[in-house]
């Protein structure tokens, strides 16, 4: 048994290659707080869905929604008629595909809402290597509408939005909570108790809330359990009918890929259909026969495990005897570029930790990273820098951080800001989602495609964003503002994500849900059955422009470097932009020209710089001004 897996094999055995990991981009920042997007019976309501998505679909081929700021109806430019006519054929050809309309009516959503149901499905959608990625995974945002889901993947998406929920009843008895798997969900352990904020403290937050580990280990107990379920959606009868064996064939099989993603002996990904022996190297023109259900079953069963580098370094160790229990996954160790380690109270760890969980023991192991994930954990009281050279894998999680300025200046896919407190982050641009929870006066500066911010407090969000931001959970006094930096290659990193500079949504908020005191979030006491808050736009005469420092801009080279906000600022804000500039040039001019003494001069000088001196104490910008210089 190979080291990160999470075992359901006797004692002693092997997990074959190819690997078979949970993508964990579904559960992290797919998930939506929608009471309709649940079935009581999944299978056969979901079965049901699709008859009625498909009905939908071809009763209105043609989009109604629109992308544009002003919700007026416009074409799309560039091919808009051979994208809706690719919606159109696909209701009566082999791979069937459904639309904004054909979701509201289906699931009885607003447009708005149903619309955001295929945009965040789009988002997660795989997209790496060329065989096997689904077109709207590629497809640009104001587009995706005319190209449409595959129904088989709308589906699974929408089986899966049972992952982290609580049922809606009068009270949270243990019967209640059993219903749930895997049995709670990490993120239900958080229980009342002060905020980072008032705790002061990252070692005690980090413990109110999940680690990496743990989510990825609820995740793929979460697939193991409902595989059979997910596998009968996606299953055919053979001609004899009801008696009939249940297949899978080759095109059912690829829509997994939204679920699983598969590694070689070598650790590098392959196409999932490429992994399966029964469906390897088929010709498309003839493609491979029908495999029973049983036997996807199995194979799926032997080959999936948890994500590791270091899947294969270490035995696994069992820990209770049980053959379903969970063996050597690893942690999420501290992979920062921090000025002052001893600042944090988040360091190296000597040994192994064991971590208790509803359906297992978790072992941690210091010298794990999780896949394809950069962290930046635990960072207090200082300020770190992340460059291109730095990521790996594109995505990026901010945990724990209080009191701290975080760069990540590089193009990413998917960006996770969760438990941070009195800290600055600048992203870079992000082609995926922004994925927000659970901070508290927190600034963030981001341009981005989409945005999701949950559980937040005391915020405020600079946003280039080219879908409306979404708002969900226990948010209060949030404030949202255009964004208002740039950085050398920000406009190269916009380009090859696919952020539009030319759309920015900032303002238009989407609030979505209703606070329940039955769900996984915390609320303030007495808080139930009530709206969401969104957030207020910040009003333009406190709009300030925050400068990136420029660091080893002189290596950059002779390439086009952004020299400027590529996103436009709206004319308030520009307006008291320029009011700001204009009365800061007029007080330094006025001071300059002072008719003063020479002595009083110096003495009026040495006050100015006496005053700033307090304040950056006093604010502990200095801390910051010393780290960048460390940097430089």
């Amino acid at each position: 048994m190979n080291a990160g897996v999470l075992s359901c094999n006797p004692i002693g055995a092997a997990r074959e290659e190819p690997w078979l990991h949970v993508r964990r981009e579904l559960f992290e920042y797919g998930i939506l707080p929608y009471p309709s997007l649940m079935h009581n019976d999944v299978v056969s309501g979901l079965r049901n869905l699709r008859d009625r998505l498909l009905l939908f679909q071809q009763a209105s081929p043609i989009c109604t929604w629109s992308l544009n700021n002003n919700s007026s109806s416009s074409s799309i430019q560039n091919g808009e008629s051979d994208a809706v006519q690719t919606v159109e054929e696909s209701s009566t050809g082999r791979q069937k595909r459904v639309a904004t309309a054909a979701i509201a009516a289906s699931l009885e959503l607003s447009e708005a809402h149903a619309h955001l149901v295929l945009d965040t499905l789009a988002s997660i959608l795989p997209d790496e290597g060329e065989e096997g990625v689904d077109r709207l995974a590629r497809t640009p945002l104001k587009e995706i509408d005319s190209v449409g889901a595959d129904v088989d993947d709308v589906l699974l998406y929408l089986y899966v939005q049972s992952y982290r929920r609580v049922p809606s009843r009068p009270h949270r008895d243990a019967a209640a909570v059993a219903d749930v798997w895997p049995s709670t969900s990490a993120i239900d352990r958080l229980l009342p108790s002060p905020s980072p904020l008032q705790a002061r403290s990252v070692s005690f937050a980090k413990r109110l809330m999940p680690c990496q580990a743990e989510e990825e280990v609820n995740q793929l107990a979460y697939v193991q359990k409902h595989l059979p379920s997910l596998l009968a959606l996606l299953a055919e009868s053979t001609e004899d009918g009801e008696n009939g064996t249940k297949v899978i064939t080759a095109g059912k099989f690829e829509r997994l890929g939204l679920l699983l993603r598969a590694k070689d002996a070598n650790m590098v990904s392959i196409p999932l259909i490429q992994a399966a022996p029964f469906f390897a190297n088929s010709d498309p023109a003839m493609p491979a026969a029908p495999v029973p259900l049983e036997q996807v079953l199995e194979w799926i069963s032997l080959h999936i495990c948890a994500a590791s580098e270091n899947l294969h370094q270490k035995p696994l160790v069992e820990k209770n005897g049980s053959s379903d229990s969970v063996a050597t996954v690893a942690s999420d160790v501290t992979d920062v570029m921090m000025m002052d380690a001893a600042t944090s109270t988040v360091g190296s760890t000597t040994g192994a930790q064991t971590i208790f969980l509803p359906n297992g023991l978790l072992q941690l192991s210091n010298d794990w990273r999780p896949e394809g994930l950069t962290f930046v954990d635990g960072v207090v009281r200082a300020s770190v820098l992340k460059q291109e050279q730095d990521i790996k894998g594109g995505s990026v999680k901010v945990s724990h951080c209080h009191d701290s300025a975080v760069y990540v200046l590089a193009p990413l896919k998917y960006v996770s800001v969760v438990g941070c407190s009195d800290s600055i982050v600048v992203l870079g641009a992000v082609g995926k989602t922004v994925r927000v929870e659970h901070c508290e006066r927190v600034q963030l500066i981001v341009p981005t495609a989409r945005i999701t911010i949950a559980n937040c407090r005391e915020c405020l969000f600079y946003l280039g964003v080219n879908q409306l931001p979404l708002f969900t959970g226990d948010n209060h006094n949030l404030q949202v503002a255009p964004y208002n930096t740039f950085y050398p290659r920000l406009e190269v990193h916009l380009a090859q994500v696919g952020v539009d500079a030319t759309v920015n949504r900032w303002d238009h908020i989407l609030t979505l849900g209703l606070l329940d005191h039955n769900d996984t979030f915390i609320h303030t006491n007495g808080v139930a059955n009530v709206q969401v808050e969104g957030a207020m736009l910040l009003q333009p005469e406190k709009f300030t422009i925050f400068t990136v420092p420029k660091w080893n801009e002189n290596e950059l080279g002779h390439e086009l470097l952004t020299r400027a906000n590529p996103f436009l600022l709206p004319k308030p804000y520009l307006l008291a932009q320029q009011h700001r500039s204009k009365a800061a040039e007029n007080l330094k001019e006025m001071l300059y020209n002072a008719a003063l003494e020479d002595n009083k001069k110096r003495h009026f000088t040495s006050a100015i710089h006496a005053h700033f001196r307090e304040w950056l104490f006093a604010s502990g910008n200095i801390c910051q001004i010393y780290d960048l210089q460390r940097q430089d």
